[in-house]
């Protein structure tokens, strides 16, 4: 595909991102059909009488809390559609959002059906996290022309990490650093701009590199629910000790679903969920962050071998397959608070997490 193509592509995928979250209807077109979709997050009756459907589509992690993969046509992985169930806006949010289980325990029974375009149905869930939005969305098959479209290549295309360029650099003196340097990068189309710090004096020996997802809550609020804010400083200081380093910090909150989705997940824990399962429940997988943006931003900062500052050996993995070559794992041990005890001790049992 040619850039203009790619560009092109990019625009339209954009575009129908913008779409979800503004309540509007789109088109999602795949090689194996194409869907009409409204997400019912951002949705209102008044639109959705005009959408003519009330099937609804749901994730595959969504599915499985609802208990619907015990239906043959539900039983592979991917998302599920359901027949009329979504009768209203309110009526979809309560199979939508596990904040609302408790407050609607008895659901169903439902008749789950083909989704008539798997490969547009699972597109739509790379979009609704893309979006920031719940996994879920009236669906219909393609009818008449839609006013917003995109295929699914458009939205390959839109989060290809190879459209990540540099956009601008400066001296950034730092508490760790006095002589740090910010390096920001951009996509064409994306709205998130990512960064790279890089701490002391550049030679020629690897880095120490540490990625670190965006946390609002830690970062910047002092959260004590998890250790990213303290992670964030500890990595720096330490990069400041060794001969160089790199931070990159990286756009993707909440394991990569967005900001409200992770207060969402927050307000799963305090009803007794654990990290990975408040997760589940929202639709959205355990890990949905995109390590291939971290392996782009250090082939364009010239980084092919680096000593990476983490306790999650997948991001070792991750970043190999990127083509970064990873030397040394370098641990990060901080001590606990009694509101984050829990959450990193399911880090090391249930996502490989350790020291």
């Amino acid at each position: 595909m040619s850039d203009v193509a790619d560009h092109e592509g990019a625009r339209r995928a954009a575009r129908a991102i913008d779409a979800l979250r503004r309540g509007w209807p789109l088109r999602v077109v795949g090689a194996d059909g194409s869907l009409d979709l409204l997400a019912v997050e951002s949705a209102r009756d008044e639109a959705l009488g005009e959408f003519g459907s009330h099937d609804v589509l749901l994730s595959g992690e969504r599915a499985v809390t609802l208990k619907l993969t015990n239906q043959r046509i539900a039983a592979t992985p991917g998302p599920v559609r359901l027949a009329g169930a979504g009768d209203s806006v309110t009526a979809a949010l309560a199979l939508a959002d596990p904040a609302l289980d408790l407050a609607n325990p008895l659901k169903g029974p439902f008749r789950t059906v083909a989704t008539d375009g798997e490969a547009a149905a699972t597109a739509a869930m790379t979009m609704a996290r893309h979006a920031g939005l719940l996994p879920a969305f009236f669906v219909r098959e393609a009818a008449g022309t839609a006013e917003t479209e995109c295929s699914v290549d458009d939205v390959a295309t839109l989060l290809d990490p190879a459209r990540l360029q540099i956009a601008a650099r400066a001296r950034l003196p730092v508490e760790a650093s006095e002589s740090a340097e910010i390096v920001a990068f951009r996509s064409p189309e994306e709205a998130s701009d990512h960064v790279a710090l890089v701490i002391g004096k550049r030679d020629g020996n690897p880095p120490v590199v540490r990625l670190h997802s965006e946390c609002l809550t830690g970062d910047v609020l002092g959260s004590l629910k998890c250790d990213c804010g303290p992670q964030l400083h500890a990595a720096l200081h330490a990069m400041a000790d060794a001969p160089w380093g790199v931070l990159l910090y990286l756009r993707q909150e909440g394991r990569g679903i967005g900001l409200v989705n992770k207060l969402r997940a927050y307000a799963l824990q305090d009803q007794g969920y654990d990290t990975v399962d408040a997760n589940l429940r929202l639709g959205f997988p355990v890990e949905a962050r995109d390590f291939a943006i971290a392996g782009r931003m250090l082939e364009l900062l010239n980084i092919p071998r680096i000593r990476l500052m983490t306790n999650n050996p997948d991001k070792v993995a991750r970043l190999e397959k990127e083509g970064v070559e990873v030397i040394e794992r370098i641990p990060l041990a901080l001590p606990t608070n009694k509101y984050n005890e829990q959450y990193l001790a399911t880090k090391r049992d249930r996502t490989g997490h350790q020291l």
